[in-house]
């Protein structure tokens, strides 16, 4: 017998114990709300019957201590504020004007009654928009286009192009890239902080995503454009967007935008509900797309349009959700609905005198697209069925 396997006899094998899991320790397989078909939240109220994965991510991720954050702020700003300041809008919610639940010493954990501050926490984005579907969206939007303008490249498409209309892509549409990197950056991203939950925070984070990237798809368009089409000028949209009298106004209504004095809900209501159907679809969809298929040109209202679908079908949806609640508040309806109106009589006054400084564009093209004051007629109606969403009377400024 050998060493070994002497060893071995006089060793009996060891018997270890496997573990057993129960649905009573941390080592679960299983616990009773980690399942898909049971996942459930006691510390807020889904929307619909099941909640989201979109609320999952969002709501309530930030805690506020006006709805469940029972030890106060943990941060604040150096000059006393502390988290989202429900003052930084003069816009109001059922529930604001009930002073936060007291704490000291033994209350923290104490349960409140009756949250105040509630009437802001029910928005809901209803793009259901979060971290992964924003990087989805504008990966698929960049992908669609770059293919369109590659295909562009290899047919030779933009040889088609007319003298009088490389001129007016060069000036005029390399000038909106200005216009989206200032909203983007300048409004959206700069209030992004502002609003008083991160569900409204969050939407306003992805609309700045998508004003960035179409800034970017434009600005890339345009180097593009600089090595395919001989002579084209990419540096001309500076000069336009700085000195050409038709953008003057567009560039007055812009900076002003960016100047709303402490209130982010000017801010965006102006930006999504005056400034885009009264001067951003009246360029984009009644002047570029409607003119260049007339003048050759297939590749640009490709670029155009995914701007576009971003503000009709993605940003104007999360605005009337927003918004239109609040023209219906249980508490403060006549006080936001009298904000709002007040609000459109100021912007749209000057939106409509920057879409009439734009007019001289619409005689510029080749191959024209319809008359100014049809293109005009039709923003203004686009607009008065968002006031119409919003709960709101078109303002008389529209008549004139």
């Amino acid at each position: 017998m050998t060493t070994t396997e002497r060893t071995t006899a006089e060793r009996p094998e060891r018997s270890v114990p496997k573990p057993v899991f129960t649905d009573a320790e941390a080592g679960a397989r299983e616990f009773p709300d980690s399942s898909a078909s049971a996942r459930r939240y006691n510390y807020f109220k889904p929307a619909k019957r099941k909640q989201t994965h979109y609320e999952d991510v969002t709501v309530d991720v930030q805690p506020d201590p006006r709805h469940y954050l029972t030890q106060g702020w943990i941060y604040g700003f150096a000059d006393g504020e502390t988290g989202y300041p429900l003052h930084w809008t003069k816009l109001k919610a059922w529930g604001v004007d009930e002073p936060e639940p007291q704490r000291g010493p033994g209350t923290g954990g104490l349960p409140v009654q009756n949250w105040p501050a509630h009437g802001w926490h029910e928005f809901r984005d209803p793009n259901e928009e979060w971290e992964q579907t924003i990087y989805r969206y504008n990966a698929n939007v960049v992908r669609q286009v770059n293919q369109n303008i590659e295909n562009a490249r290899h047919t030779k498409s933009f040889e088609q192009w007319s003298p009088n209309w490389v001129r007016f892509v060069e000036r005029h549409v390399g000038a909106w890239m200005h216009i989206e990197h200032i909203l983007g950056l300048y409004v959206f991203a700069a209030n992004e902080r502002s609003a008083p939950t991160n569900m409204h925070n969050t939407a306003l984070a992805v609309n700045s995503a998508h004003k960035i990237r179409f800034a970017q798809d434009l600005a890339l368009y345009n180097l593009t454009l600089t090595e395919e089409i001989e002579g084209f000028d990419g540096s001309a949209h500076l000069a336009a967007w700085n000195s050409d009298p038709e953008w003057q106004g567009v560039r007055k209504v812009c900076e002003a935008l960016t100047a709303v004095e402490d209130d982010w809900g000017e801010a965006v209501f102006a930006a999504n509900v005056v400034f885009e159907p009264l001067l951003g679809e009246l360029f984009r969809s009644n002047l570029v797309m409607q003119s260049a298929a007339g003048n050759g040109d297939y590749v640009t209202p490709t670029v155009m349009g995914a701007g576009e679908y971003d503000y009709a079908q993605r940003d104007l949806r999360w605005t009337i959700a927003c918004f239109a609640p609040l023209t219906q508040d249980r508490e403060f309806a006549e006080h936001n609905t009298a904000l709002m109106q007040g609000w459109l009589s100021h912007w749209v006054a000057q939106a409509l005198e920057a879409a009439r400084q734009l007019q001289p564009l619409w005689s510029q093209p080749d191959a024209k697209p319809p008359r100014f004051e049809d293109s005009l007629d039709k923003s203004k109606n686009r607009f008065a069925g968002i006031c119409r969403d919003l709960g709101l009377s078109t303002p008389e400024e529209l008549k004139k």
